[in-house]
Order: structure tokens, then C-alpha cells, then sequence
């Protein structure tokens, strides 16, 4: 249980400080990685879901064997970031530091998948 309640709680962390900052960065980010945001909406709807999930791995890392049903989800969330950025780099589409994300991603995607399996009939969080 230690494993997942470290794992989840530098996961949130981490998320928390790579994505808050970004609600300040609108304008930034257009000029960084041309052309600018022309639907603002997606680009804060993105960050604000985003901010959530980070909010569910820390309550996760509270208790993960209650809150394992929660670890599915959040599997989901990391590997679902993996697999679209693998597309689009193999399509040609992105590059640069957008890879670096995913692969953090795809790490922590891996040890909530480790979690999960390690807390398997642990307790009641699932039955």
C-alpha cells in the first residue's frame, strides 16, 4: 500500500505543478507553438479536467485500497495522453517537449497499473 500511496501522491504533486501554471500561459503557449489558441474553451476545459485528476490521484494516495476503484480511471487518464502523442509523432503532427510529457505519463501510468495489482483483494475498496 505504501508503494501506491507514494506513487499517487507524487503523481498528483507533480500534475498539480506542470498545470496550474498553464491557466496563466494562454498566450505563451500560442506564441511558443504556433499558430495561437483560436478555441480558448478546449485549451481551459483541457487544463480544468486535467487539475481534477491530479485532485483524485492525491485523494487516491489518502487511501488507495478504498479509493482503488478510482485507479482504472486514472490508468485510462495517463495512457490515453501515451497513445495520442505516440500518433501524432508517428503522423508527423507533433514533437519536442510534448513527447517528454507523455513519457512521464507513460511512467506513471505504469506504476498505477503496478498499484493496481498490488492492491488486488487487499481490501474492501472494490468488493
Amino acid at each position: 500500500m505504501k508503494f501506491a500511496k507514494i506513487t499517487f501522491l507524487i503523481a498528483g504533486i507533480y500534475g498539480l505543478l506542470a498545470l496550474i501554471p498553464m491557466f496563466f500561459l494562454e498566450t505563451q503557449y500560442g506564441t511558443d507553438n504556433p499558430p495561437a489558441i483560436t478555441h480558448p474553451e478546449f485549451y481551459y476545459g483541457f487544463i480544468g479536467v486535467a487539475v481534477a485528476f491530479q485532485i483524485v490521484f492525491i485523494i487516491i494516495s489518502r487511501d488507495p485500497i478504498r479509493y482503488r476503484s478510482l485507479i482504472g480511471p486514472s490508468i485510462v487518464e495517463k495512457f490515453s495522453f501515451v497513445i495520442a502523442v505516440a500518433l501524432l509523432v508517428y503522423a508527423g503532427r507533433t514533437t519536442g517537449q510534448i513527447v517528454l510529457g507523455a513519457a512521464i505519463d507513460a511512467v506513471l501510468g505504469t506504476l498505477f497499473t503496478i498499484s493496481w495489482f498490488k492492491l488486488e483483494g487487499r481490501g474492501t475498496g472494490d468488493q
